[in-house]
Order: C-alpha cells, then sequence, then structure tokens
C-alpha cells in the first residue's frame, strides 16, 4: 500500500500537498489568513499552479527574507487580503554554532541533524553555512523553543542551538538574476552547472552524487546526465540556473545561455 509520505513519480509527498489542500480549505472556509508551513520549490510552485487559479484566494509566499528558496505561502480570501506585514508570521532564526574547522559540513549535513533531532520538513525553511563556524536557519518558532539551549551532532561536531530574532541573523546575500554564456566540451550536468554557480567541476560532481543537486526539482546523481534547453538546476544555498540555449559552435563545443537566480 503507497504510504501518504510516499512521492508521486518526481513529485512532492502526497501527505504535504495534502496539507497545504487543507490549509486552502480552511482559509476559504473560516476567511481567515493561514500560513502553510515551509515548502520546498516544487510544492510551492504546484501549489502557485493549482490554487492560484481560484479566483477568491490569493497566496503570497515568504521565507523569513527576500529571495528565500524554503517559502511558507501566506493564504488569504482575495477581498480580505491583508499585507504581509499584517499578518503575524511563525518565522524564527536559529544558530547551529560548532567548530566546523577540521570538518566542514553541507547545508544537507546541518538538515539531516534537525531532522534527526526532532525537526518536521515543514518546520524549516532556509538554511545556510557560516564558515567553520557553524550554520544559522529560518525555522518555526516551535522548533526553535524544542532544540533552545539543546546539544546535537553535526557529521563528527558537536553543535549547540539557540533561537534568534530574524533581525540578528546574518542574512545570505540576495541573489540578482544574472544572464551569462559559457562554453564547453559537452552539456553534462557537471561541467555546466560547475560554470553556472562557480564551483570547481570536481566539488560539483561529489555534490551531484550526494544528491544535492536537482534538475526541474528532481535530484539527479549522475554527474554526466546532459542538460537540455530549457531545465533548470537547482543547487541548495546557491539557487537555480535556468538553460536558456543551447547551440553548437564551429569547433563542435557548446556555448550555453544561462540565467542565475
Amino acid at each position: 500500500m503507497e504510504s501518504r509520505r510516499d512521492r508521486p513519480e518526481g513529485g512532492p509527498p502526497v501527505v504535504e500537498q495534502e496539507a497545504v489542500l487543507e490549509a486552502a480549505e480552511r482559509c476559504l472556509r473560516t476567511w481567515e489568513p493561514v500560513w502553510t508551513g515551509f515548502l520546498d520549490g516544487a510544492l510551492r510552485e504546484e501549489a502557485e499552479a493549482r490554487l492560484g487559479a481560484l479566483s477568491d484566494l490569493r497566496l503570497e509566499p515568504w521565507g523569513g527574507h527576500a529571495g528565500a528558496e524554503r517559502c511558507r505561502l501566506l493564504l488569504q480570501r482575495s477581498e480580505a487580503a491583508l499585507s504581509l506585514d499584517q499578518v503575524a508570521g511563525d518565522f524564527v532564526g536559529l544558530e547551529i554554532t560548532g567548530n566546523f574547522l577540521f570538518d566542514p559540513a553541507e547545508p544537507a549535513d546541518f538538515r539531516a541533524a534537525l531532522l534527526a533531532a526532532g525537526a518536521l520538513p515543514e518546520e524549516l525553511g532556509d538554511l545556510w553555512v557560516r564558515g567553520d563556524r557553524g550554520a544559522q536557519a529560518i525555522t518555526a518558532q516551535a522548533l526553535a523553543a524544542r532544540l533552545q539551549g539543546q546539544a546535537g551532532r553535526v557529521r563528527t561536531v558537536e553543535v549547540h542551538f539557540e533561537a534568534r530574532p530574524l533581525a540578528e541573523l546574518q542574512l545570505p546575500q540576495q541573489r540578482v538574476p544574472r544572464s551569462f554564456t559559457t562554453v564547453e566540451a559537452s552539456t553534462r550536468l557537471d561541467a555546466v552547472a560547475s560554470a553556472g554557480f562557480g564551483l570547481s567541476r570536481s566539488r560539483l560532481a561529489a555534490l551531484i552524487r550526494q544528491g544535492a543537486v536537482r534538475i526541474d526539482w528532481r535530484v539527479v546523481t549522475s554527474p554526466s546526465r546532459e542538460l537540455r534547453s530549457g531545465e533548470r538546476v537547482q543547487l541548495e544555498g546557491r539557487g537555480e540556473l535556468q538553460i536558456e540555449a543551447v547551440e553548437i559552435t564551429k569547433r563542435d563545443r557548446y556555448r550555453i545561455r544561462l540565467m542565475r537566480r
């Protein structure tokens, strides 16, 4: 029997889809603003496509900072909608401190540690690494309260959790969409994404094998996967690449136009 948390092929978990639909129904029934939990990009886009067609429902994404990748949706009756700053949102910062000088960790390592500590996916917003000192995240207040003052472990490093107001976080720099062109010997994922995200090819290949890279929100673990025009490549903490055009040059190389967001 299919689990409620099973994903339709390439899609978001069914239980998360149902939670968004239940939030929309509650909003329409009660006329009160309703926040969903934090959603990944795939589920947010699906919700906006399915619910955005309803004229009596207004959707507004917000993840606690401009350019957030994981957002909550504020659902309101269109005729009674308020602005974001008029609706209390359940957003708080979480500091994760430890000494990562000798065991550097990726965002996925911190996220896995939070889930192991009892966090629910819908309680976790964006998370970013702060060098060798640890990481910061945006979470639901209930999660930050549960973890406040507690200790945990990320990889081999002991960490401590402390709730912070959003104003005290060192938020990641907001990315400005930028279009540029690169010429590559192939359209392999590791080659194109290396140029697009500004990482070495070996580092990008390692991240791909770890499952940290997605194409159109589907995890891809093969660095040799060929990219096609129109596809989007996502890497947590580094945004998204849109493959806008692929042309073959006179020297049988590939001129690839990218949009980075």
